[in-house]
């Protein structure tokens, strides 16, 4: 499954919404899964995206041919600031689905590697973090991916933003020391998103 993840910075509100909310067309593409977002939480003005593709075909052929009309009635309402493509490694908890009906915030890490380091930081994510996540009460499903670059994306989605912040503040400065993540990445960056409903598809 290929995970695109996309960020903006939004001009007008309003128009962007209206628009967002026409990219309910997506779900006549072949090889469209699903796609949903929000606002960040952090920082005003900041929208996070994410599409799912069956393969890296179906999200090249509805690139060069149906998403300049899709995306038509959005422009002049942004400024673009990231599009990036994954390739999914791992669910963070068993049987993944591109679904958004039911969270309530996403959150959204990128980690940047050390390419030495890359088999031990996948190993410790399919046996220390993942396990711990899934198991937190208010996680829903999350996706594990990686990009050409070998950076890696993790995305979870939440019931409520108050479980993730239960997640945070209980669990990942032990997770963090158990599976060596200093050893392993030379950056880390993260968001929590409030997902907007009308968004989804």
């Amino acid at each position: 499954m290929l995970v695109k993840w996309i960020r903006c910075g939004v001009l007008d509100r309003a128009g962007f919404d209206r628009g967002q909310r026409k990219w309910a067309a997506l779900r006549e593409q072949p090889g469209f899964h699903g796609q949903g977002g929000g606002w960040s939480r952090s920082q005003p003005g900041v929208v996070h995206l994410f599409a799912f593709w069956d393969r890296q075909a179906s999200y090249d052929s509805f690139m060069a041919g149906p998403h300049d009309a899709v995306a038509a009635p959005q422009t002049g309402t942004f400024e673009m600031l990231a599009a990036r493509t994954f390739t999914r490694r791992l669910d963070v908890k068993v049987g993944f689905e591109p679904r958004f009906s039911d969270a309530d915030v996403l959150r959204v890490a990128l980690c940047k590697v050390r390419p030495e380091r890359v088999d031990h930081f996948v190993q410790m994510q399919e046996r220390v973090w993942n396990p711990a996540m899934a198991g937190s009460p208010g996680m829903l499903r999350g996706v594990f991916a990686e990009s050409p670059e070998s950076d890696f994306l993790v995305m979870s989605a939440w019931n409520s933003a108050t479980e993730r912040g239960k997640y945070r503040e209980g669990a990942v400065a032990r997770l963090s020391d158990r599976a060596d993540l200093d050893g392993d990445v030379l950056s880390v960056a993260g968001d929590v998103v409030d997902v907007v409903q009308d968004w989804t598809v």
